[in-house]
């Protein structure tokens, strides 16, 4: 069966998702997230985008990515593929890696850009794998707070949102309890 093709214009934001099979782990361990990281960024050298926020959990991710001029259906394609070839020659595995298409729910508002920044900085405390998203060490939000560049990531949006000091109020922003209220969360919950 033919897949219809998905709505996608330059310069469009989106939280994309993806679980694994059958909700099975996508990582293993830090190897793997190492190199989804660097298949991340080596798709973003091919396909120029930009990557605002993002989280490695063990069995999904969470990127908020805007596209520049190559559709989203291709940066993605291109990152699972190559992904699920790792994974399944690493793991002597057959067979999908990522169960079905990827979720990807446009941001059309700054609200609602800064409500998924902070859902997906503050996933790993709500799945229980940290008491601080600050000490999670696969999301991009350590290097928000700690002021670390990153080749993958781009700050300056998220920031802009946010009176001086910034990273302050960001941060502030963030570990206050979160609302999921007008997130589409069907497609990431274990």
């Amino acid at each position: 069966m033919v897949r219809t093709p998905r709505n996608w214009s330059p310069g469009t934001t989106y939280h994309v998702t993806a679980r694994g099979n059958r909700k099975q782990d996508l990582f293993h361990d830090d190897e793997d997230r190492k190199k989804y990281l660097m298949y991340l960024q080596e798709t973003k050298d091919k396909y120029p985008f930009t990557i605002h926020a993002y989280c490695l959990m063990s069995n999904h991710i969470h990127l908020l990515i805007e596209t520049h001029d190559v559709p989203l259906e291709k940066i993605i394609r291109t990152l699972h593929t190559r992904y699920a070839v790792y994974f399944n020659k690493k793991y002597d595995y057959v067979g999908h890696v990522f169960q079905g298409r990827y979720g990807s729910t446009k941001i059309d508002t700054p609200s609602y850009f800064i409500k998924v920044s902070r859902y997906i900085h503050h996933n790993p405390v709500e799945a229980k794998l940290t008491l601080h998203p600050e000490t999670y060490p696969w999301s991009s939000y350590p290097f928000y707070i700690h002021s670390i560049d990153n080749p993958l990531l781009s700050k300056e949006r998220t920031l802009n949102y946010f009176p001086t000091p910034q990273i302050s109020r960001y941060k502030e922003y963030v570990e206050k309890e979160p609302q999921t209220e007008g997130l589409n969360t069907t497609t990431i919950k274990k």
